[in-house]
């Protein structure tokens, strides 16, 4: 398992977290989904034999919220 972080652009709503959370959860070989609405992070636990942190940041990018870094641990 390893945790990918992201720094996106500024979230528009809570909602829009509730959203990003759900969709990465149900992305295939992601496990957890965590948005932090305030400092514009995105913290993904995933297996790396199933997808990437450049697919993961796609997703992202997708719903409207550019990722700005990566880090991957």
């Amino acid at each position: 398992m390893r945790t990918a972080r992201f720094t996106t652009e500024p979230f528009s709503c809570p909602s829009c977290v509730r959203k990003i959370e759900g969709v990465l959860e149900h992305t295939p070989g992601v496990t957890d989904a965590r948005v932090l609405f305030n400092s514009n992070k995105v913290r993904v636990s995933f297996d790396p034999d199933s997808v990437t942190p450049g697919e993961l940041a796609e997703v992202v990018t997708s719903l409207g919220y550019p990722v700005l870094t990566t880090k991957v641990a």
